[in-house]
């Protein structure tokens, strides 16, 4: 049986806001990011998608995001394997700061985590999560770094980079232990005429 994980992005924070590098540590959504989370719910509604089970990382952004998308109608669980790219000391500071990418493992030496790790953690925990769940529909809220380094994991294409706006929702189809890349859904650029960011 082939299932669907949808992949997405947390909305907007206020570390998104201000330029700062978040990876673990941690910031609230702002209103626009608030907003953004309404608009995913939105097109989940919209789009007729009911989801069987829900994961997020252990990161409020993640959790109340994920609750504003499902209008809290939906339990879930938070996992450490789907936190966003440790970047060691480099966390909270200004992402003028950032070198240019492919960052590789750069951040180890600062305490963080290298691309290959993050990569191999994401697909490992998202094809446990997919092995292990009953239902045809999954819902996973992450990070923009662990997005693009899922999606570089499962196919090979890193020098692909998708336009990942917070919310965005990677749909993947998954069947005898592998994903395939599907779509790329942006609720925010969907309503855009309604001024969500």
């Amino acid at each position: 049986m082939t299932k669907k994980l949808y992949l997405m992005r947390h909305g907007q924070t206020l570390f998104n806001q201000m330029h700062k590098i978040q990876g673990w540590c941690d910031s609230p959504l702002t209103e626009a990011g608030i907003k953004q989370a309404q608009a995913a719910g939105r097109y989940f509604k919209e789009a007729g998608i009911h989801f069987d089970a829900a994961f997020c990382s252990t990161a409020e952004r993640t959790s109340d995001t994920l609750e504003i998308a499902t209008n809290n109608s939906l339990p879930y669980t938070r996992l450490k394997g789907l936190r966003e790219w440790g970047f060691g000391r480099f966390e909270g500071q200004d992402e003028a700061l950032n070198p240019p990418a492919p960052y590789g493992d750069f951040f180890k030496y600062y305490g963080g985590e290298g691309q290959s790790q993050v990569e191999a953690r994401l697909v490992e925990t998202l094809t446990d999560i997919m092995e292990q769940t009953s239902g045809q529909n999954i819902l996973a809220v992450s990070h923009g770094g662990a997005l693009i380094n899922f999606y570089w994991g499962i196919t090979n294409k890193r020098s692909e980079f998708l336009p990942m706006t917070n919310c965005a929702i990677c749909v993947y189809d998954f069947a005898d232990g592998h994903f395939t890349f599907k779509d790329l859904i942006q609720p925010t650029l969907l309503y855009q005429e309604e001024k969500i960011s």
